[in-house]
């Protein structure tokens, strides 16, 4: 491979972790003798030894690293490989056992041996779930709502926390665009798109923390991630509960004795598929010669693809985690550190960070303290692949995939570099070479997030407590973008003439929150439970961003830590250099309540309101109510219910929630001044002028999303099978938009209203099994899946009014227009073009007019134009299968989507012979050898999307250990992305489908990935 000197400076990569700060050892409290007490009784308490064994309720396998504990004492033990232990306690005292994702138990010491059987947690009814602001039992939840545990996470190298539960969550789509680019984002949607100026994701509450930061969260530290998805669960989170809620819960301390963990994993990625564009050979062959153009030869044969791979890429992962604690305090210590590098050259994420926890009891247990400390620390080198560098765009720092769109198109006979040492660079449209840009240029980001917050509870009466809950959210960005001397776009015949150029941009957000809250609980004549929530929250979040540009740099030597060396300063012929700064805020103020009324667990209502008032809206309209209602009726547990071994678990429930969205850009409902042209001033001088830059609205208010929800809990043959049933309609009024304003009396031609709405509606469906339980061998099932229809019934008022709104721009060249129309009455995500009729006999495109006669392009108008396909999947769905046998397990999960089109853009142009002289694909002298006529945009490049991908296999091995220095060792390797069977002739038929715009597949791409990972878990 060719190697390219780089005017980079060398980087050394270091990192340090301070065991010796967790080689602590806490020591048992030992309570004094009241030497004040002057009728002392002597008593001598007989300890003895207890042993046992814990075993697994559903199979009888031994379970290693399980805490037993005598209850009120600071005297605790764990389980070895064989699931036994030893502990000293007397006669009468209680011995409680506790392992993650099994129920607690508790046993009265009455002999030398105490056995105990752990219920699984996941086949128990008295499973805690996280609801917000609280928990509840499943077998008391009302509501659509969704627990994953540690146990059922995704296994793996995950970019973004959330892919461990993707495919876990009937309705949840997780998916991520740039494929497995270390600095590519994750898009997270659930139940469809329900706004179309505002936010469409879930909100993330992290530990209590609305809209925590994911970057903070790493493998090894989560202990659940609970989705609330009908309206009814996610109204006590009110004008941000519009796109659902995903409550993540990290891990904490548990009284004990002292342990260690330690996570890693080593990955390696290759690329999985592979564009089949010409090539030199075949270009020489099919265009120099099939088509006489010898000037195109260039005499080279160069496979560009490849030289943008790094096939050397190997990521690692570790958390080293120190936790324990007595009866009354606990803490939890994790540090990490993680370099994750991408399958594209110049394409990585340098990051380390830790994570604290601590809790304490005291006076006399009635208060409590819980304290969280992160942070995470990230160098990015974004450069790889192609990058949007425009500070002014909403994709700004995203990856283009622009070098592999290149990679397609470039002339494989040229060479990459000149016999001189400088690079070549093609001439044809839209050409650039990007090894050049890989060794001449700098895009890197530094990235600083931090999170603390501390929750004080204090239990006034048995019955009833207090809370406060503060935290501070913290996340800095500071990008650096450097042009060298020697780039193509600084040339000598450039508007820069040779010279380098240099930007810089900042951004910094944070946010505070302070909640308090009063919980209230009672059972009444053992019957009537009654729990009951009320609360305050506030949040204030800010931002702001400063960015320059300079350029005119005669020298490298300084890169961008100089930016008034350039001469652009002072020479005005020279592009201008630019500066910029911007500030914005927002404050959320709430007060809330929640009721839970239970009768004998037969019968369950739920009541919520939500009272919140936000800075973004007019004057009119701050505040909004949001409440939810939910009941649930248990079945199994009436009286005249029978059979309980056939169906052991049946609940009914209905659900009715509104909730709000405030994600919309701050100060749209107030004026707002922005620059305008220069007046002169005496003395020749000119001064800046200001103007309105929005029409304000003082009416503008929250889009509401009313959701009725019905569901049905069931468990079959003694809950060997489970499962839930959801039917959802969702329908979202007073939707944001901006639409033409009359002029006069408006300022401005746009403004902010209210007018639309949208509906949603869909099905979902979640099933477990335990197929084979034995005492050697485990056979698990899990299913889920979900249908979902999304339409826009209402785009206009007799005020405001939008015929149609266009999305998914096409590429030029062609003047093409736009893919998808979205207009009232119509399905999101509907494409809306040209229906193909044939090719003529030279090759020329024939289409359908409105009558159904075939035309030429040219006799095409917009009457002709209908709708032609759609690109949101219909239905998803996922399945996973894990075999246990001894000490071996297997999972192998697959996931897929059915019933979307894909437009392939790639061939739509790419597939073309008019592209040249440019490369193109195979397919232009294949399936599309007949066709002599430019691009044009039909249902002829629509192709079935459906897929299923075997997406995940992991073997893993929990070895027998016979030490008392390892708790427990697990090692596995996983595969990911192993096979697609699909009918799309693409790179990969997974895309955006999370907006407006899914199932256009670009151009430009980050390739996407295989991968293979071997890792450890091991506890001390």
């Amino acid at each position: 491979m060719m190697k390219i000197s780089s005017f980079k400076p060398m980087k050394r990569k270091w990192w340090v972790i301070p065991l010796s700060l967790m080689a602590c050892n806490y020591g048992s409290v030992v309570a004094a003798p009241n030497i004040l007490d002057t009728d002392i009784k002597e008593t001598t308490v007989l300890q003895e030894s207890v042993s046992g064994i814990v075993t697994d309720a559903g199979n009888s396998q031994p379970l290693a690293g399980v805490t037993v504990k005598v209850k009120g004492k600071d005297i605790a033990t764990q389980t070895g490989q064989d699931g036994r232990y030893s502990i000293s306690a007397s006669i009468g005292q209680k011995l409680e056992v506790s392992y993650l994702g099994y129920d607690i138990a508790e046993q009265t010491v009455t002999s030398s041996t105490l056995n105990f059987k752990l219920t699984n947690e996941a086949s128990s009814l008295e499973e805690v779930v996280v609801v917000g602001y609280g928990t509840q039992s499943r077998r008391e939840i009302t509501s659509a709502v969704a627990s994953v545990k540690e146990k059922d996470f995704n296994s793996g190298g995950m970019r973004n926390p959330m892919e461990l539960v993707q495919g876990k969550v009937a309705g949840l789509n997780i998916t991520s665009p740039q494929g497995s680019n270390p600095n590519g984002g994750t898009n997270i949607q659930l139940r469809g798109m329900a706004s179309l100026k505002g936010t469409n994701s879930p909100l993330i509450v992290i530990d209590g923390i609305p809209g925590g930061s994911l970057d903070l969260i790493k493998q090894g530290d989560i202990e659940s991630i609970d989705v609330l998805k009908d309206g009814s669960a996610a109204a006590i989170y009110g004008t941000r509960g519009n796109g659902g809620v995903i409550l993540v819960t990290t891990k904490k301390g548990k009284s004990g004795i002292p342990m260690f963990e330690y996570y890693t994993y080593a990955q390696k990625e290759m690329v999985n598929r592979k564009p089949s564009m010409l090539s030199a050979d075949q270009f020489r062959e099919y265009i120099v010669k099939g088509m006489d153009k010898p000037d195109l030869d260039l005499g080279s044969s160069t496979e560009l693809y490849d030289e943008l791979i790094n096939k050397d890429n190997f990521s690692h992962f570790h958390n080293f985690v120190a936790s324990g604690g007595g009866e009354k305090s606990t803490y939890r210590a994790a540090i990490n550190y993680e370099l994750a590098e991408g399958v594209a050259k110049a394409s990585s994420r340098d990051q380390f960070g830790g994570r604290f926890n601590f809790t304490q009891t005291g006076l006399k247990d009635r208060l409590t303290m819980s304290t969280n400390v992160a942070a995470n620390f990230i160098k990015s080198d974004l450069l790889g692949g192609g990058i949007n560098n425009d500070f002014t765009s909403v994709d700004y720092g995203k990856t283009t995939g622009g070098d592999f769109e290149q990679a397609i198109q470039r002339n494989p006979t040229a060479p990459i570099m000149n016999p001189d040492g400088s690079f070549y660079e093609t001439q044809g449209y839209n050409n650039y070479n990007p090894i050049a840009r890989l060794a001449n240029r700098i895009f890197e980001r530094n990235q600083q997030t931090f999170s603390g917050d501390t929750k004080l509870r204090l239990q006034i009466i048995d019955q009833l407590s207090v809370s406060a809950f503060g935290s501070y959210v913290r996340q800095n960005f500071n990008d650096r973008m450097y042009r060298s001397i020697n780039d193509w776009d600084q040339r000598l015949n450039s508007t820069y003439r040779g010279m380098a150029y240099a930007a810089k941009r900042n951004e910094l957000a944070w946010s505070k929150t302070f909640e308090s809250t009063i919980d209230y609980h009672q059972t009444f004549n053992d019957r009537h439970k009654v729990t009951g929530l009320l609360g305050y929250s506030y949040q204030y979040s800010t931002l702001e961003r400063f960015n320059m540009a300079n350029n005119g740099f005669t020298t490298d030597g300084f890169l961008d830590w100089n930016m008034g060396a350039g001469n652009a300063l002072i020479d005005d012929t020279l592009p201008r250099p630019s500066m910029g700064s911007f500030k914005e805020d927002n404050t959320l103020i709430a007060f809330f309540g929640r009721v839970n009324y239970n009768l004998d667990d037969k019968y369950f209502l739920t009541a919520i309101l939500r009272r919140e008032g936000s800075s973004r809206f007019g004057a009119n309209h701050k505040w909004g109510n949001f409440p939810a209602v939910s009941a649930g009726w248990n079945i199994t547990n009436e009286s005249f219910f029978a059979n309980k071994a056939i169906v052991s678990n049946l609940k009914l429930r209905a659900g009715y929630g509104v909730t709000g969205n405030q994600g919309i850009p701050n100060y749209q409902s107030i004026l707002q001044l922005s620059t305008g042209g220069v007046y002169p001033i005496i003395g020749g001088e000119y001064n800046q002028t200001y103007g309105p830059s929005v029409n304000p609205n003082p009416n503008l208010k929250w889009e509401q999303k009313a959701e009725t929800n019905i569901g049905v809990d069931f468990g079959f043959l003694n809950n060997r099978i489970t499962g839930s049933l959801d039917v959802y309609n969702r329908n979202t009024t007073d939707l944001i938009f901006d639409y033409l304003a009359q002029q006069p009396s408006y300022t401005k031609d746009r403004i902010w209203y209210n007018v639309g709405s949208v509906n949603n509606k869909g099905v979902e469906l979640q099933l477990s099994a335990a197929a084979i339980s034995k005492a050697d061998f485990i056979w698990n099932i899990d299913f889920t899946g979900n249908y979902q229809k999304n339409i826009l019934t209402k785009l206009s008022s007799d005020v405001f009014k939008s015929n149609w709104i266009p999305f998914g721009g096409l590429p030029s060249p062609g003047n093409l227009g736009d893919a998808i129309r979205l207009e009232e009455g119509g399905e999101i995500g509907a494409f809306f073009g040209k229906r193909y009729a044939g090719l003529t006999d030279d090759g020329k495109w024939l289409f359908y007019k409105a009558d159904g006669s075939a035309a030429p392009t040219s006799e095409i108008n917009n009457d002709d134009l209908t709708y032609i396909g759609n690109g949101i999947p219909k239905f998803q769905a996922s399945l996973s299968n894990r075999f246990s046998y001894k000490g071996f397990d297997l999972t192998v999960f697959l996931r897929g989507k059915f019933k979307y089109n894909i437009l392939n853009t790639a061939d739509m142009f790419f597939g073309n012979k008019k592209w040249v002289p440019n490369n193109v694909l195979e397919s232009a002298f294949t399936t599309h050898a007949k066709l002599d006529d430019n691009p044009q945009y039909s249902d002829y490049y629509l192709e079935n999307g459906s897929f299923v991908k075997l997406d995940n296999i992991t073997l893993g091995y929990t070895v027998n250990t016979k030490t008392d220095y390892i708790r427990n060792l697990y090692v596995y390797v996983t595969g990911r992305n192993i096979a697609t069977m699909t009918g799309y002739s693409g790179v990969d038929p997974e895309l955006q489908d999370t907006g407006f715009d899914g199932g256009i597949d670009s151009r430009g791409f980050y390739p996407r990935t295989q991968s293979w990972s071997i890792g450890l878990n091991i506890g001390f």
